[in-house]
């Protein structure tokens, strides 16, 4: 098939006068191709389309009941109709009908550049401890370019515990990027989608702490951050199968080894890139944080009763005798792990 610019090509040399053999010799085409390409004046050949050798109404049954799975229209046509048809000219008339539609294009490719970014995102599971299945939301921290990574589980998750997780993860890196890609959540998202999402003013201060900016993907674009998708997707197919939980603890010290240290000799992609190795080149690039940002907290206004104890979060505690009734009371998460400098 001769490409659309070659037949323009064609026709501006036969317009300029050039023969036909003369063509044919200095572009190595066929005489006989040369003068049908002449004949439609360099334009491609419009192809009428074909109609299915298939009922639509059919086509249109099958791709109810398969819930809208090609390859499974694809099967039962060959094996329940004996209709052995290219595949190709099933999901091309599958189009025609309106049953189907082309994938969606890519969003643009961003550079793949030493310190340049990291993504977050949380997944939920269903995960078992101690024998249960237990709902728990899986939260990840990824650096783009060296594919580290830092994962915890939470049984909820909402704006504190994001600062908190991306605290914890970033001490214990050292180390943070200018840039963080999350989707469109409302948990860092005040208004707005994409490029045009206004980040709200608690998180925006937050992440300016940590010398890092919020910015939102397009929507329905998430191969944007399609390392941090990949990432759960390793989570799924490789951590959780064959281990067991005691505990929401047992279950985050064992993500703790699995994504920071495991993970980081494990060879990635077809590079066989080790994360580890990555990192000492790219912690030239990235922003180096102190070694005593203060951890996030959430302020709370309690009354102290009648026995001097303040009650929170189902458990009580007690103040010294000096405060009066009323007392401000500080919630901080719990952290543990150590940074690796």
């Amino acid at each position: 098939m001769i490409e659309p610019e070659k037949r323009k090509a064609i026709y501006l040399l036969h317009q300029s006068g050039l023969s036909v053999r003369q063509i044919a010799r200095r572009l190595g085409v066929s005489r006989n191709t040369l003068k049908a390409v002449i004949a439609q004046q360099g334009e491609p050949p419009q192809r009428a389309p074909v109609d299915p050798p298939v009922d639509p109404d059919l086509l249109r049954t099958l791709y109810e009941q398969c819930q809208g799975r090609a390859q499974r229209v694809f099967e039962k046509l060959r094996e329940e109709h004996g209709l052995d048809l290219p595949y190709s000219s099933l999901t091309r008339w599958l189009r025609q009908l309106g049953l189907s539609h082309p994938p969606q294009p890519r969003c643009a490719r961003v550079p793949d550049e030493p310190g340049a970014e990291m993504q977050h995102d949380t997944s939920p599971y269903d995960v078992p401890l101690a024998g249960q299945r237990v709902k728990l939301i899986a939260s990840l921290l990824y650096l783009r370019y060296s594919k580290r990574r830092y994962l915890r589980f939470y049984r909820t998750f909402n704006r504190f515990k994001m600062k908190c997780f991306l605290h914890e993860a970033l001490m214990y890196w050292g180390y943070s990027a200018p840039l963080c890609i999350i989707d469109n959540t409302n948990l860092a998202r005040l208004r707005g989608l994409g490029a045009n999402a206004v980040i709200v003013a608690e998180m925006e201060a937050f992440a300016r702490q940590y010398a890092f900016a919020f910015r939102c993907h397009a929507p329905k674009h998430c191969d944007r951050k399609a390392g941090e998708e990949r990432s759960f997707w390793t989570l799924e197919t490789n951590f959780l199968p064959g281990r067991t939980f005691q505990n929401l603890e047992d279950l985050n010290q064992q993500a703790l080894e699995w994504s920071a240290v495991r993970m980081e000799q494990r060879p990635q992609g077809k590079g066989r890139l080790i994360p580890a190795q990555a990192f000492e080149h790219e912690r030239n690039f990235l922003v180096r944080l102190p070694a005593h940002l203060p951890a996030p907290y959430q302020i709370h206004e309690r009354s102290i009763d009648q026995y001097g104890y303040v009650a929170f979060d189902a458990n009580y505690y007690w103040a010294p005798e000096e405060l009066h009734s009323e007392i401000t009371v500080l919630e901080y998460l719990r952290f543990s792990p150590t940074g690796l400098r």
